[in-house]
């Protein structure tokens, strides 16, 4: 038997035993896992030493070293993470919607988990944990597919979560990873009806197409960040920097970071020196449109390719806009409906760009660094969802439920 359908088999028979746990184990498990992470994160930083080297040897490009490095301090934030999780309200369980027909019948909605979780990810390793806890939590039994890029840092952190939940009473198989990176595999697992009953993508465009044209099983998908944000005429000009400085900045190498800056013609004179200044300042290469240009001549040429691009690195594509107007229309064709920002101070504007804007998250007089799930109160996350069908946005506990209706008689009969 390969390792694939090994694991998806002891995968299958976890799912049913999980479901008999109850939220005093899962959470101690999770306490465990947490501790494990903290108390063991010498040896995960060793392995993901040898992911870091391997991926300077093969020319990685910088920001995407930083998504794959490893530090005691992120390992603890990842840990601090789990300890959220097991804060949270478990959702397995919960009957929602009750009402009684007119028959006597009384039925009601109750959450149940989703079954089997496979996520395919790339060079990202707190997902492992992150995607592990949010499964558990949820008496998910998980199937885990990194990159090639993080597998020695994903084994191992792998084998001490197991070690430290299975010693708490949760069922062996419950937690898996596929050590073969190959995209044999990897298309394989996309089409593992039977075992799997629910596939989610995390990675660039060409990960998440992969999978939505390849997979027979069913897929949530999550994907690629194109994000904005736009500078409208009655924005506050100091907001507006700080703002862009940290969806750009901060750590460039995420989904959430911004790509293109939109500006109000009414205000572009004004902003475009001090906004153009504080980016370079930063070492951000600027790739903008004529009419910025005109104002601040310094900077590169933006290509229509560059609207659509995702860089995931210090460059930011600009244009300015005549208003609020073409700036939603631009949003609309260019973005990956994931997670848009206005700064502006007028109430009217704010609203419209909420309503008109097709997107996982909006934010007004804010940064779109915060689509996340710790952000966002979940503890952790599993991904964020830029579809529109049973989750979106980013997806915490109850986006890995599903609901079976639960009917109580006393002896109706359909006539």
């Amino acid at each position: 038997m390969s390792e694939l359908n090994e694991k998806c088999s002891l995968a299958k028979s976890a799912a049913y035993e999980l479901i008999k746990i109850d939220t005093a184990v899962k959470n101690n498990a999770l306490l465990s896992i947490a501790d494990a992470l903290c108390s063991r994160s010498e040896e995960i930083i060793s392995a993901n030493n040898k992911d870091i080297e391997n991926a300077k040897n093969n020319g990685m490009a910088a920001a995407m070293l930083d998504r794959l490095r490893l530090t005691r301090e992120r390992i603890e934030d990842i840990a601090e993470g789990v300890r959220q999780v097991v804060s949270l309200d478990d959702p397995i369980g919960e009957v929602i919607n009750t009402k009684k027909r007119p028959n006597g019948l009384l039925i009601g909605k109750k959450r149940v988990p989703l079954g089997v979780i496979a996520i395919i990810y790339e060079a990202r390793p707190n997902v492992t944990v992150d995607a592990a806890a949010l499964c558990l939590k949820t008496s998910n039994a998980c199937i885990l597919r990194g990159g090639s890029e993080a597998i020695n840092s994903n084994t191992a952190i792998m084998k001490i979560m197991q070690e430290a939940a299975y010693g708490t009473g949760i069922p062996q198989g419950a937690l898996n990873i596929i050590e073969d990176t190959s995209r044999e595999t990897a298309t394989e697992l996309m089409k593992m009806n039977g075992y799997v009953d629910v596939l989610i993508p995390r990675g660039g465009k060409g990960l998440i197409k992969s999978v939505v044209d390849n997979a027979t099983v069913p897929v949530i998908e999550t994907a690629a960040g194109n994000c904005h944000v736009y500078v409208d005429g009655d924005a506050d000009i100091d907001m507006a920097v700080n703002i862009i400085l940290n969806a750009k900045v901060q750590r460039p190498s995420v989904c959430n970071a911004a790509e293109t800056l939109l500006i109000d013609k009414s205000i572009a004179e004004q902003f475009v020196p001090v906004m153009f200044k504080a980016l370079k300042d930063k070492n951000v290469e600027i790739r903008a449109d004529k009419r910025s240009k005109d104002i601040f001549s310094d900077v590169s040429d933006a290509s229509d390719d560059d609207y659509y691009t995702e860089y995931n690195d210090y460059i930011v594509a600009v244009k300015v806009v005549d208003g609020i107007d073409e700036a939603i229309g631009h949003i609309n064709k260019y973005n990956t409906k994931h997670s848009e920002a206005i700064v502006t101070n007028n109430y009217e504007k704010a609203q419209r760009f909420l309503n008109e804007v097709d997107a996982a998250a909006v934010y007004v007089n804010a940064s779109t660094r915060f689509t996340d799930g710790f952000e966002f109160g979940f503890g952790a996350e599993i991904g964020i969802s830029t579809q529109k069908i049973h989750a979106r946005g980013p997806m915490g506990l109850e986006a890995l439920t599903s609901i079976k209706y639960i009917v109580y008689g006393n002896g109706q009969i359909r006539e």
